[in-house]
C-alpha cells in the first residue's frame, strides 16, 4: 500500500470530519489504524483542523538550577579517651 494523493486527500477529509483512525483505515483498506495515525502526525493533522499543520513545539527554556545551600561540616562526635 502506498499513500497516493487521492488516499491522502480522503484521509485529510475524513480526519477533519472527526472520523476515527480505525474508521479511516477501514474505509481506505490495506492500512492499519496505526498507519493512519502515523500519517496524520506526519501531515501535522493531529489537532483535527483541516489544511493547517499543527504548530511546531516551542523549545522549552532551561530552568536555572536552584542555588546550592552552603553545607556546613558536622563536628566529629566526641569520643571517650581510651582507658589504660
Amino acid at each position: 500500500m502506498s499513500w497516493t494523493d487521492e488516499r491522502v486527500e480522503l484521509l485529510k477529509k475524513m480526519w477533519s470530519e472527526g472520523q476515527s483512525a480505525s474508521q479511516i483505515a477501514k474505509e481506505l483498506g490495506g492500512v492499519t489504524r496505526n498507519a493512519v495515525i502515523g500519517k496524520v502526525h506526519r501531515l501535522g493533522l493531529s489537532n483535527r483542523t483541516a489544511g493547517t499543520p499543527a504548530p511546531a513545539a516551542k523549545p522549552e527554556a532551561k530552568a536555572k538550577p536552584a542555588p546550592r545551600a552552603e553545607v556546613k561540616a558536622k563536628p566529629a562526635p566526641k569520643t571517650e579517651a581510651a582507658r589504660p
